[in-house]
């Protein structure tokens, strides 16, 4: 919610400029949730006043407990203030925000916003009093979903924008208005449709390139890696061709194995043509724990960089404890389920549990009372519905009838057109996901918007019977640890997996080369997968940002935030 600057109903107000000498000081303690601007706001001087007499702040930050001196300043009076033009308001400028951020919000240029406040030309200042177009929060809003920001790079134009973002040189015209008069100039901040990310990510509204090992300067060209996977080869009768045929057409094992080894294949290869020379020794752990350690024991672990695997949780528990692999890093690369922690393991796929609760505070930024709230939960989570209940006690809460459905005419009743619907569905049960798709997608109307969010999103909402186009209508929004996004890497993978295994790719196959590329990278670049100064790295549909674990490890926790838009599924702003 913007921060709206309060005007003094009386005559006379404390300077908050030019006086350095404060009649005395008031002693305050720091309580939970205060900040700068709230503090200067209750003791009506600046927060470069307090910062000043309370140096610390700058070094570890405002800390609860923390005892501060607040100056007081003698009153003097105040110039009779200037009546604003209609339309406009006061706004205190917050901690790093930029012009460029302000004028897109309230749907000006930076133009405009400098010959409102000429003082801002050479930079805004925190707390500093400015003056902007006077705007409601749903417009801020929406002017703040809609687009994201673009900086100008050095020699670049319209074509090579086009190339870069898929935006035609008209839409950047009639999005910024001022470009035919100026030209595209290095710097500039353009505003962009929010669907024109191209192979970019979003962070805070602007559009930066993704973090590419594969354009880093290498240190480490040769590597060699381990990888188990469970083939089970020893149960599959090679001399039986229709039994074979058979097995492999199924969706089990024996395919998941044979499609990860061949994404690892690709990411060797890709490896390869960037002068990394990759050793790679795929094992068939057989999905059995004696085979497991029987090949551990008959390889030489002393100048292994890595070992991806074993696929199942169990096994790679079981694996991660062998006293021979304890001085190698493994990664856990499929499974969700929780592994045992131990300092040489990389849990590479964010748990449920770790993006439910990403997805818990980013609803916490969404809703709030000027909108109207429901929660519709089963009873395997409804603790989380209480917690959810707590939290926001205005929302309404709806249990599932017997049977797994809800009453129709119980939903209406509580859906209001005057407002914004706010929907937060928890169940993992298809037949209950199914009908409350379908019964919220019936209510969506000019009249009546509707939005559905969810902070466990499971396979389900990949089974046939739950309608995309309605997931589209209700704007479904999510987190996932992985996104199957269009772009020109993927459609190359593609080309290449099919050409060179006569089959499209699965999302085993997709994963397996993300990972592997990303391990290979890593090491290649600094001899560690964990590598916490590079941030994010991002891949055809993976995204990689390790963290240490709470006990020992490492924990993925890059993730994207999705929503869909129609038939498709666009990644949002966090």
């Amino acid at each position: 919610m913007r921060a709206l600057v309060f005007i003094f109903s009386f005559l006379f107000v404390v300077s908050t400029f030019g006086q350095n000498n404060p009649e005395r000081f008031l002693t305050h303690k720091v309580k939970k949730k205060e900040t700068l601007y709230g503090l200067a706001r209750k003791y009506s001087v600046s927060i470069e006043q307090i910062k000043e007499f309370n140096p610390l702040i700058d070094k570890i930050g405002l800390k609860k407990r923390m005892q501060l001196k607040i100056p007081v300043y003698p009153i003097i009076e105040a110039p009779k203030a200037v009546p604003l033009k209609e339309g406009l308001e006061k706004y205190l400028v917050q901690p790093k925000e930029t012009k460029w951020r302000l004028a897109y919000r309230y749907g000006i240029t930076i133009q405009e916003l400098e010959q409102l406040n000429p003082q801002i030309k050479d930079g805004l200042k925190i707390g500093q009093e400015i003056v902007i177009p006077k705007r409601t929060v749903e417009e801020t809003k929406a002017l703040e979903e809609a687009f994201n920001y673009y900086k100008v790079k050095p020699k670049e134009g319209f074509y090579r924008l086009e190339k870069k973002l898929g935006v035609t040189e008209a839409d950047l015209i009639a999005l910024n208005p001022t470009l035919p008069e100026t030209g595209l100039q290095e710097g500039m901040i353009l505003k962009i449709g929010f669907q024109n990310t191209g192979d970019l990510k979003v962070e805070d509204g602007l559009l930066i390139e993704k973090v590419r090992l594969e354009d880093s300067v290498l240190s480490n060209t040769d590597i060699k890696l381990v990888a188990f996977l469970p083939f089970k080869s020893a149960s599959i009768e090679f001399d039986s061709i229709e039994k074979t045929t058979a097995l492999l057409k199924k969706r089990n094992l024996h395919t998941i194995a044979l499609d990860f080894y061949m994404g690892m294949v690709l990411a060797v290869e890709k490896a390869d043509a960037l002068g990394i020379s990759v050793k790679l020794n795929v094992l068939d752990s057989q999905n059995k724990k004696q085979s497991i350690s029987e090949q551990v024991e008959a390889i030489d672990w002393s100048d292994v960089q890595g070992l991806i695997g074993p696929l199942i949780t169990a096994n790679f528990d079981y694996a991660a404890q062998l006293p021979v692999l304890k001085k190698v890093p493994m990664v856990s690369p499929l499974s969700s389920k929780k592994i045992n922690q131990a300092k040489h393991v990389y849990q590479s796929v964010s748990p449920l549990a770790s993006l439910r609760n990403k997805m818990v505070a980013y609803l916490d930024k969404m809703i709030d009372t000027t909108q109207n709230v429901m929660i519709i939960a089963d009873t395997l989570n409804a603790a989380f519905a209480k917690g959810f209940e707590e939290k926001y006690p205005y929302a309404h809460r709806v249990r599932p009838e017997e049977g797994g459905f809800v009453l129709p005419d119980l939903i209406d009743s509580l859906l209001i057109d005057s407002l914004p619907n706010k929907v937060v569905f928890e169940s993992q049960d298809l037949n209950l996901a199914a009908n409350v798709i379908s019964l919220l997608n019936s209510q969506v109307s000019k009249e009546r918007d509707v939005q559905l969010f969810t902070t466990l999103r499971t396979s389900i909402y990949e089974n046939d019977n739950i309608s995309r186009k309605h997931l589209g209508n209700l704007r479904f929004t999510y987190l996932s640890g992985n996104h199957p996004m269009k772009s020109e890497r993927r459609t190359l993978f593609k080309n290449t997996y099919q050409k060179r295994f006569g089959d499209f790719p699965s999302k085993e196959a997709f994963r397996a080369y993300d990972i592997t590329l990303d391990i290979i990278l890593r090491l290649a670049y600094k001899e560690e997968i964990y590598l916490p100064s590079i941030g994010e790295t991002d891949y055809i549909e993976n995204r990689f940002f390790y963290e240490k674990a709470s006990q020992a490890g490492y924990q993925n926790v890059g993730f994207y935030l999705l929503q869909h838009q129609g038939y498709d599924i666009i990644e949002i702003k966090k």
